[in-house]
């Protein structure tokens, strides 16, 4: 397998070989490396989702509306 530019087509049975022929170890690795690329992805995501509420004016009343809740709850 070489390039970057593979068509998924081509890339994804090349890849579930691969995968098919890990063992244990190398499997648990892939997993790691998958779950922080998907964190990185809900992440980025996250960040353009408050920016777009913090320029629309959604969050301007959050830290009133916390001043206002905290006294009702134990943990303040």
């Amino acid at each position: 397998m070489s390039g970057t530019n593979v068509e998924p087509e081509q890339l994804r049975p090349e890849l579930h070989r691969r995968i098919d022929s890990m063992d244990a170890e190398q499997l648990e690795l892939l997993q790691r490396i998958l779950l922080k690329l998907e964190l990185a992805e809900v992440t980025d995501s996250l960040h353009e989702t408050f920016d777009a509420a913090r320029h629309a004016g959604k969050l301007n009343r959050v830290d009133e509306i916390i001043r206002e809740v905290r006294p009702d709850h134990p943990y303040a």
